[in-house]
């Protein structure tokens, strides 16, 4: 669960955001991520990071107004 204050959700805020569900989802599918880009020649930042923006959505926020 990630709290959040309603007023700070800056773009220094959403980085931040960013890279916590950019480094959860290397570690969860890194490994899996990687095989495939070497099977199918595809681009790991591309992939890594639709899985990035996925992920956010599954987070359960909370909002202190």
């Amino acid at each position: 669960m990630i709290y959040l204050k309603f007023q700070d959700l800056s773009e220094e805020k959403q980085e931040e955001l960013l890279k916590v569900s950019r480094e959860h989802v290397t570690y969860l599918f890194g490994d899996s991520i990687k095989k495939y880009v070497d099977k199918t020649g595809a681009d790991f930042e591309h992939l890594i990071d639709e899985k990035t923006i996925k992920n956010l959505y599954t987070y359960d926020y909370v909002f202190n107004i």
